[in-house]
């Protein structure tokens, strides 16, 4: 039995993996249908208002435009395969633009999931073993209140008080010739932002999974036996409670890049936001799918970790 436990783990991850590839095609399509039913032509809102018929004619032409939808998402697909994400309706690079805007982007959610991490596993640690501690009662409220509110209205918070109120740092992100911020207190309230929501969410996920997993009888005998509390914490409660909670923050990196492109706009933060909006506003459908391409890759890379993670610890118990 434990051996068949062991042998169907690497199974049940390959076919968890192709089923997220196959999602991430899916959605890369719809991605693609999306921006064809936006009104307007991105022909005309390359070449403005003041364009002919004539000309709008010729340029959708020019751009492929003409072409059935299924052909270019094809085409498109195709070359990003071997790694070429074509070019703008404007004719600019994309593969250029996003290696301008993504690191920016990665930097301010890799360190907010970081701090997303970090919060939530010492918070969330604290409350299954404190739940009657002071700081244990104000989770309660303070973690819901925390998950429900949107990053757009706590950046907003954010600015009104540390930046406008006390003045004590940036509401506005100045980039320098690298593309990144010139300070790194520039990062502190888009970081925040981004944050808080996500160790709201992911403390009540570390609480439940730590308390159902020390209910397991091997934690309740190495209680007996007398263990130091950080001992059987760490050796006996966080292996078993490790996949539920690896889990949770892989599914905080979509919900970090996603707000991330929201937080840009509010700190005029330089990242793929400002490219996502001028795309939409172009109806540039191979930019706005780069985009999501490059957050889905993210996305299903951590989710990836999540499943091995998943699949390590069944085969562990076998």
């Amino acid at each position: 039995m434990a051996g068949g436990l062991s042998r169907s783990a690497p199974a049940v991850f390959g076919l968890l993996l192709a089923q997220r590839v196959a999602l991430l095609f899916a959605l890369l399509a719809a991605v693609f249908v999306a921006v064809e039913l936006l009104p307007g032509s991105g022909a005309r809102a390359v070449l403005g208002r003041e364009a002919s018929d004539a000309e709008v004619a010729a340029k959708e032409h020019e751009l492929g435009l003409d072409r059935p939808l299924l052909v270019r998402f094809g085409a498109w697909i195709s070359g990003v395969l071997t790694g070429d994400f074509g070019a703008t309706a404007r004719g600019r690079p994309i593969g250029e633009l996003l290696a301008g805007a993504f690191p920016q982007t990665l930097l301010l959610g890799g360190l907010a999931l970081l701090l997303t991490v970090l919060g939530s596993l010492l918070l969330g640690a604290w409350w299954a073993l404190r739940p009657g501690s002071l700081l244990g009662r104000a989770l309660q409220p303070g973690s819901s209140v925390a998950a429900a509110l949107p990053e757009f209205v706590l950046a907003v918070l954010l600015v009104a008080v540390f930046s406008l109120l006390l003045g004590w740092l940036p509401a506005v992100t100045v980039s320098g010739r690298s593309g990144f911020p010139v300070r790194a207190d520039m990062l502190v309230l888009p970081v925040l932002a981004l944050a808080v929501p996500q160790i709201g969410w992911n403390v009540r996920v570390v609480r439940a999974a730590l308390a159902d997993a020390a209910r397991e009888p091997h934690v309740e005998t190495a209680v007996l036996d007398g263990l130091p509390e950080r001992v059987v914490l760490l050796r006996h409660v966080l292996p078993f409670a490790l996949p539920t909670i690896v889990a949770g923050f892989a599914t905080s990196v979509g919900m970090l890049l996603g707000g991330a492109l929201v937080v840009e706009a509010v700190f005029n933060y330089p990242g793929v936001g400002a490219l996502l909006a001028g795309s939409v506003a172009d109806r540039d459908a191979a930019l706005v799918a780069a985009v999501v391409a490059l957050t889905a890759v993210s996305v299903l890379a951590m989710l990836a970790v999540a499943d091995a993670v998943r699949a390590w610890s069944v085969r562990g118990r076998a």
